[in-house]
This record gives structure tokens, C-alpha cells and sequence, in this order.
């Protein structure tokens, strides 16, 4: 087998910059200096960042959709996921998800909150104020399904005109999300309509909005759908990468660029790259150069691949949710994704 590492240089540089923008500085420099190796340049730029000036207009494009949206509707938060708030996305032209969080309900897990409150094993961990809080929670109600439905139906449809008015591009058929096309800047942008959602865990967090679930609203169903907790994700993540000083971050970019230009069959998202990444031990790489992160990356990938209870046990950054358990094809594409880390990081210990 052999990989063209000028080609993959140039996908790379298609998805990442497809406008040619002016490089900064400092990463310029750097490919100059390794021109002599194309691994090595492969590897620096499947690891950088999207230059800020792409970040920058996705972000720009949403702040545009939420002052049309501010003009039509009230009583709701807005605020944004998925990967550009993590700077982990890999195409300068992505898309951004802006969600449009009603404020006038919320909905909260009676079961699990009755559950933590009724287990002394947990409680005992809690302030007075914590279990307070949760005993509140539990005073909640009067505001019914039918009425916060229609508070949710409202908002899609009072965003669906203000925004099919605005812009030419404006796709209002699908369930969960309005898509409109911000042509001068050459965005898309999804208006997700949803509810906040309250489990014990952000009742003990005083409902900060990190901890705070959502749920999503579907228009043709007339429901909500499950609870989500982007928030959390998000700030785990930015976190983590900061103590490493963006090593983790270089991590899931590389997995992303090494899954989008592979021929083999690797069906993982990047949900299940930030799970996989996140879950490596900071201290065993918040001092390596990007190149020995290859090695481990490699070195997860092969423990959950070969390690059943390794791979059960991984859960999303948020904790709620298991990535590998009780689903062996994704332990083949897995597999998949260890074969090309491993062929990479064979031909760059080459050069090294």
C-alpha cells in the first residue's frame, strides 16, 4: 500500500482553505521548513486548525440569522453548537448550528431527580442547597405539553417567515431545522428550534447552561425530541485542549482528515472522535510535539480495538452516552481507522 501525500496534502488544502487565503505566519513557516517531507507536511496540516478568517464569517454568518430572528421573536436564548465552537471542524467553509432555546418552559427528569434523592449513597455527596434545589425541582409544573408545543410551533413558524423573507437560499422542509445560505458570506447556517432540559446533574450545577440539556423541536411530528447536551460537550472539550495547549484538539482534527480521505469503510462521527480522544490521558502527551501524538492516537485506537471492556466502557465527553457498546460494526470501522493511523505513523517514523 502506498499513500500519495501530495494528494492528500491537496485535499487537505481544498477542504481547509478553499479560497487560498493568506496562511499565517507562523504555519507558513513551518510547512517551508518541511518541504523536504511530505508525511511530516501531511501531518502538520491534518492537525492545524481552520484558518481564523473562515471561523470567523461561519460565526458571522450566524450572528446575522440571530439579529433577523431577534426581531421577530421573544423570550428565547440563542446559542451555538457543533464543531466550529470547539475549532475542531476541518472545512473552511462549514456550516454552523445556531439553536433558538425557548425561555417561556423547560422540561426536567422527575424520574432520575426522585431517584438521586431517594439514594443515600449519592445524596450524602451533596450540599443542603444542592438537595434543596433538587426538592424543588420536583414542586415544578403547570405549564402543559399542548401549550409548550405550540410555544415551540410558534417559534419555527414565526422563524420560517422572518427568514424566507430575508434570505433567497431558505430551506424550511426539514423536520428539525431551518437551512438558510448566507450567499455574501458563503455560509450555511441551521436554525434549530428547541427547549431546555433539566436533569440532576444541572439542578446540582445551579442550572448553569453548560449542564443543561436541550430538546429539539420537530415540526412534522409536532414533538420533542430526545435531550441532548451539547453545552457540556463543548466546554469539556475546550478545556481539556487548553491544559494541553491544543494537543487535543490536533488530535480529533487528524482523525477527522484521515477519516474523510480514507477508501476504507470508517462510519465513526465526530462525536465518536472527540469521545475516543478525549478519554486519553492528558499526561501521557501534554508535552509531545505533534508528531509522537500520532503514536497516541494509535496507541487508544489499538486499546479499545482489542480491549472489549475498554471499548464498553468509553462514553461520550459528556458522560450520558456509550460510543462502542453493544455495536460491533463500529468496532470495525474502528479497526478500519487504526489501519490507516498505523500506516501513517510507519512512514513517518521514517522521517523522523
Amino acid at each position: 500500500m502506498y499513500k500519495n501525500y501530495n494528494q492528500l496534502i491537496s485535499n487537505i488544502q481544498r477542504r481547509s482553505n478553499p479560497e487560498n487565503i493568506i496562511l499565517e505566519k507562523s504555519l507558513s513557516d513551518e510547512l517551508s521548513a518541511l518541504q523536504y517531507s511530505d508525511i511530516m507536511r501531511y501531518v502538520t496540516l491534518a492537525m492545524n486548525g481552520v484558518d481564523a478568517a473562515y471561523t470567523k464569517r461561519s460565526k458571522d454568518a450566524g450572528e446575522r440569522v440571530k439579529s433577523h430572528l431577534q426581531e421577530s421573536l421573544s423570550d428565547v436564548t440563542y446559542k451555538y453548537q457543533g464543531s466550529v465552537m470547539t475549532n475542531t471542524h476541518i472545512k473552511g467553509s462549514s456550516d454552523i448550528d445556531l439553536l433558538v432555546i425557548t425561555q417561556k418552559f423547560y422540561t426536567f427528569d422527575k424520574s432520575g431527580i426522585e431517584e438521586v434523592l431517594s439514594d443515600y449513597n449519592q445524596i450524602k455527596y451533596l450540599q443542603a442547597t444542592q438537595v434543596s434545589s433538587l426538592k424543588a425541582e420536583l414542586q415544578g409544573g403547570g405549564y402543559g405539553l399542548d401549550t409548550a408545543l405550540q410555544d415551540l410551533r410558534v417559534n419555527r413558524l414565526k422563524s420560517e417567515s422572518k427568514l424566507s423573507d430575508v434570505y433567497d437560499s431558505c430551506d424550511i422542509t426539514k423536520p428539525k431545522s431551518i437551512k438558510i445560505t448566507n450567499q455574501h458570506l458563503k455560509r450555511d447556517v441551521d436554525i434549530v428550534i428547541a427547549n431546555w432540559y433539566d436533569d440532576a446533574k444541572s439542578v446540582i450545577n445551579s442550572k448553569q447552561e453548560d449542564y443543561r440539556g436541550i430538546q429539539v423541536y420537530n415540526k412534522h411530528t409536532n414533538s420533542k425530541g430526545d435531550v441532548d447536551y451539547p453545552f457540556l460537550s463543548i466546554k469539556r472539550i475546550n478545556e481539556k485542549s487548553s491544559v494541553t495547549q491544543g494537543r487535543l484538539k490536533k488530535m480529533i482534527r487528524l482523525l477527522k482528515n484521515i477519516k474523510e480521505d480514507s477508501d476504507k469503510d470508517i462510519q465513526l462521527t465526530s462525536f465518536d472522535f472527540n469521545a475516543i480522544c478525549y478519554d486519553i490521558d492528558a499526561s501521557t502527551y501534554q508535552n509531545l510535539n505533534k508528531y509522537m501524538l500520532v503514536s497516541i492516537v494509535l496507541s487508544q485506537l489499538f486499546k479499545l480495538a482489542t480491549n472489549q471492556q475498554a471499548a464498553n466502557d468509553l462514553t461520550s465527553v459528556d458522560g450520558r452516552e456509550y460510543i462502542f457498546r453493544n455495536q460491533p460494526n463500529k468496532l470495525q470501522y474502528l479497526k478500519n481507522l487504526m489501519a490507516e493511523v498505523s500506516f501513517i505513523l510507519s512512514d513517518l517514523k521514517a522521517q523522523l
